[in-house]
């Protein structure tokens, strides 16, 4: 008994050395994390942030062309249903953030997204280019640019209202922060199919709402975010900027800018209006960031200082409907 089980030893311990031998010298595969597998995707199929920031805004048109704009677009109103009811442009079907993909569904015409400044329909347009419709378009400043009646949101957030960083001592003209490199941000996904991961993460932003934060919070808590200036160089040195704040922009997947941003924080990226920088917001959430817009941008904190891209109350009243 004792000679067959010291047999079956002796033939045992080549197996496991073969077998040891074998693991260490085969390769462990290396899986893409979901964000690799999704933003590749989006890459190749023309979803990076520069696509998506391509010709995402409209302003309202001239009184004369009201009936040929309209009559180009399917638009999705995603204010509250009360305000939706005092007053919307004809035809407008009332959505929701939360709603819009299934509103848009089966329209033969690019979409307008309306809201009450044209910020919150930053996030939606976002989802919807994301979601097969590359076509959809913010209407500019939202129903504030429509007419007086509709212009308070607006009208209340700027001018006199609009210098909440003038003279404020986290405003400063000295050099943006060092830019950094940061991992990418990780986020957890049901598909390992690129396309439905998107479709979770726009879901997931979506389900979210609308993230804005604002300018009299950021300028009083700067070390609570990782603050981003969507301006060029130029702006930057003219205006000055929120005390440390980077200034990081342009931003592609592809040449890898989104690394700069750091992914444990709190990512607030401001411009001119506050309509680019919520376009911004909702692409970083897709990608995994937690992200917030400066709401109103810097028309709510230097407003007098500003030589464009001002927010200037309508001088036309275009039509609306009631119900």
């Amino acid at each position: 008994m004792k000679s067959l089980q010291k047999l079956f030893y002796l033939l045992l311990i080549p197996a496991l050395v073969f077998t040891s031998c074998k693991d260490e010298d085969e390769p462990t595969p290396v899986v893409d994390s979901p964000y690799e597998t999704m933003t590749a995707y989006m890459v190749a199929n023309d979803m990076d942030l520069t696509d998506i920031l391509d010709g995402w805004i409209v302003g309202a048109p001239a009184e004369t062309d009201l009936t040929t704009f309209l009559d180009g677009y399917t638009v999705l109103d995603v204010r509250g249903t009360d305000d939706y009811n005092t007053g919307h442009v004809e035809g407008a079907i009332n959505s929701s953030l939360g709603t819009v993909l299934d509103d848009a569904a089966g329209s033969t015409k690019p979409l307008l997204v309306v809201c009450y400044t044209g910020q919150a329909a930053g996030h939606a347009v976002v989802a919807l280019r994301l979601s097969g419709y590359p076509d959809a378009k913010v209407l500019k400043w939202g129903m504030s640019g429509w007419g007086s009646d509709t212009s308070g949101p607006w009208s209340g957030n700027s001018g006199e209202n609009g210098n909440n960083a003038v003279g404020h001592n986290n405003w400063t003209t000295s050099a943006t922060a060092t830019v950094q490199e940061f991992g990418a941000p990780t986020f957890t996904a049901t598909s390992t199919d690129p396309a439905a991961i998107l479709q979770e993460r726009v879901s997931y932003m979506i389900g979210n709402g609308f993230q804005g934060v604002t300018s009299t919070d950021v300028l009083s808590n700067p070390d609570n975010y990782f603050i981003n200036n969507f301006w060029a160089q130029a702006d930057v040195d003219h205006y000055g900027h929120i005390a440390g704040a980077f200034r990081i922009q342009p931003m592609s997947l592809e040449t890898g800018e989104f690394e700069n941003l750091d992914p444990d924080g709190t990512v607030v990226t401001y411009c001119w209006t506050g309509q680019t920088s919520s376009m911004i917001t909702a692409y970083l959430t897709v990608l995994g960031y937690e992200a917030k817009s400066l709401k109103f941008g810097a028309n709510n904190m230097i407003y007098s200082e500003l030589e464009s891209h001002k927010y200037v109350p309508p001088s036309v009243d275009l039509p609306v409907v009631t119900e």
